[in-house]
């Protein structure tokens, strides 16, 4: 089985990366080209890099960021948000990012999963999904669908995503813990990678997540400490936890 991933998530909204919780009361916690290239040197597995506005606004995600954060990483990075057509996986890609997630279009148009997939490959596709009270929820996590978490999870893998990143709403920035019970499900029910997000709030939460599934995404406990990063790889190690070795991640 391949070695745990520790990603850290910048929620990008206009140009600033911000936090809040339970997808409101964003704060901007600083620029996302300096955090990425932070936490690429701290240590990062990978990066997501999530437009938060561009659904919501019906606006174009944020090509000009992901130039410049491709400057400075050499690790993967992941792009979503806004991200509705092949021409905008394109755009995104072309402009440096190694993977787009998607969400609200993916459910709209499923066949857009297939589409990317055929042409960049499986694993340049993410989707994903953000849950609360058992279904999918949209536009930021603002819109509750009547889409069930788990059948959406089996349908987007067999429709060619390579990995699925789940996200609890009613866990994201309450820092106690990701949905265990959620990702568990999901994990047992495809046969791709899954990503668990929100809720971390210590290395124990984490290490409890990458018990049970492939990578974990850390937002609020490296943003207000992005010098932790290190220090969260040494405590998940001292948990059992096997990371990917720095030396070896490009």
């Amino acid at each position: 089985m391949p070695l745990a991933r520790l990603i850290p998530c910048l929620d990008v909204a206009y140009g600033r990366v911000v936090k809040g919780v339970s997808f409101i009361g964003l704060r901007d916690v600083g620029d996302p080209v300096e955090l990425a290239a932070f936490y690429s040197a701290g240590g990062a597995d990978e990066l997501v890099l999530l437009d938060i506005a561009a659904t919501p606004d019906d606006t174009e995600t944020m090509t000009s960021v992901v130039v410049h954060v491709a400057e400075v990483l050499d690790i993967p990075f992941t792009v979503g948000g806004g991200v509705r057509s092949v021409a905008d996986a394109t755009r995104i890609i072309e402009s440096g990012a190694d993977r787009v997630s998607l969400n609200s279009a993916a459910l709209a148009n499923p066949g857009l999963v297939t589409a990317i997939a055929s042409r960049y490959g499986s694993q340049a596709v993410v989707v994903a999904i953000d849950a609360g009270g058992g279904v999918v929820h949209t536009h930021g996590g603002r819109v509750a669908t009547t889409t069930k978490v788990i059948p959406w999870a089996i349908e987007a893998a067999e429709r060619g995503a390579g990995e699925i990143l789940l996200t609890s709403i009613f866990h994201d920035g309450q820092r106690k813990g990701f949905d265990l019970e959620l990702t568990g499900a999901v994990r047992a029910a495809v046969s791709i990678p899954v990503i668990a997000s929100g809720g971390a709030g210590s290395a124990q939460h984490v290490a409890e997540a990458l018990a049970i599934t492939d990578a974990a995404l850390v937002a609020s406990i490296v943003h207000e400490n992005p010098a932790g990063l290190p220090g969260l790889r040494r405590e998940l190690e001292s948990l059992g936890v096997q990371l990917r070795p720095v030396k070896e991640r490009v």
